[in-house]
C-alpha cells in the first residue's frame, strides 16, 4: 500500500494519512507504532507532552533496521510544549527531543498550543526557525494556531509554518481555518480526526456514504479529510483497524456526500473545549 503525500512549503515530502500516537506509552506504545510502521504508515506525530518520543524512536530505529526502508521514507514529528516557549528554552527543547528519539533528525517539529495568555508564542517560532536552521529539525510548523496566531508569527519573523495540525472532524469542521491554510500555502493535519462518534454511522451522512462505497464509517470521515486537503492522523493499536485507516485511497466521495458530512459540524463540536484564544497547555 502507497500512501500519496503532499509537497509542504519547504519542498519537503509528507505523507497524506498519518498515525497519532497519544496516548500510546511504554511497552504497549512501543508494539503499537511498529505495528503501524509495519501496516505501511509513514508519518508518526509524537509530542513531549505525549511522554512516547522514547517508544517512538525506539520502534522508528527497530523498524528501519529490520525492514531495510530508507530513512527518508519515514517522517517523524514531535511538538514543543508551553513551558517551553522562550526562545532558549525552545532550543534547546528540541536538542533534548531529537536525543529522547534518538534519531539522525527531527523530520517535523510544532509548537504544540499557541497559550495566548503567556503569550510567548512567538519567542517559540523563532527558537523552532533556529533548530531548522541548525538542521535539528526539517521542517517547523505549530499546532491549534487560529489564522490570527499564524499571521502573527509570519509577521514577527517572516517564517510561515509548513503545517498547522488543528481539531478538524466531521462535528469540528474548520471550514475558516482551511481556507486561512490554503491562502498562506500552510498544510493541515487533523488531531482527533474521528471525533467523539462519527466513525460509529450513527449519522446517516456517514452511513450512507459506507454503504454506497462499501467501506466503514471510519473510512469515510478519513476521506472526507482527504478530500478537503488535510492529512488525518488516526490512532488505533488495532492492526486491522490501523491497517483500514490508511486504506482511503480506493475510492472517492461525492461532493454531495463532502457537503454532508461537513453540515454535521455543531457549534459545541470540540472534544474537550480546547478553544486556541484560550486554553493553556504547559
Amino acid at each position: 500500500m502507497t500512501t500519496p503525500s503532499h509537497t509542504l512549503n519547504d519542498g519537503y515530502a509528507m505523507p497524506a494519512v498519518g498515525f497519532g500516537t497519544w496516548p500510546l506509552r511504554g511497552d504497549d506504545g512501543h508494539r503499537a507504532i511498529l505495528g503501524a510502521l509495519n501496516n505501511g504508515y509513514r508519518l508518526i506525530d509524537s509530542a513531549v507532552n505525549y511522554h512516547n518520543e522514547d517508544v517512538t524512536g525506539r520502534a522508528v530505529s527497530e523498524f528501519l533496521s529490520a525492514s531495510g526502508v530508507p530513512r527518508e521514507e519515514i517522517t517523524v514529528q514531535t511538538k514543543l510544549p508551553g513551558r517551553r516557549h522562550d526562545y532558549d528554552l525552545a532550543v534547546r527543547s528540541g536538542y533534548e527531543s531529537l536525543e529522547r528519539l534518538g534519531l539522525d533528525r527531527i523530520d517535523v517539529m510544532l509548537i504544540h498550543w499557541p497559550n495566548p495568555i503567556t503569550n510567548k508564542f512567538r519567542d517559540a517560532w523563532r527558537g523552532l526557525v533556529e533548530l531548522r536552521r541548525q538542521g535539528v529539525v526539517r521542517s517547523i510548523g505549530v499546532s491549534n494556531f487560529t489564522p490570527t496566531h499564524l499571521e502573527a508569527i509570519i509577521e514577527d519573523s517572516g517564517v510561515t509554518p509548513a503545517v498547522n495540525q488543528i481539531e478538524l472532524h466531521p462535528y469540528f469542521v474548520q471550514t475558516e481555518a482551511l481556507a486561512a491554510h490554503e491562502r498562506l500555502g500552510v498544510l493541515t493535519q487533523s488531531w482527533t480526526p474521528l471525533g467523539r462518534a462519527a466513525a460509529t454511522g450513527d449519522d446517516a451522512a456517514i452511513a450512507d456514504a459506507a454503504a454506497a462505497h462499501g467501506v466503514t464509517p471510519a473510512q469515510v470521515v478519513l476521506r472526507w479529510h482527504i478530500q478537503r486537503g488535510a492529512v488525518p492522523l488516526p490512532k488505533s493499536a488495532n492492526p486491522e483497524r490501523q491497517k483500514a485507516n490508511l486504506d482511503v485511497f480506493g475510492f472517492d466521495l461525492t461532493e454531495d456526500e463532502v457537503a454532508a458530512i461537513t453540515a454535521l459540524h455543531r457549534a459545541d463540536g470540540r472534544v474537550f473545549g480546547g478553544d486556541p484564544d484560550s486554553h493553556e497547555e504547559m
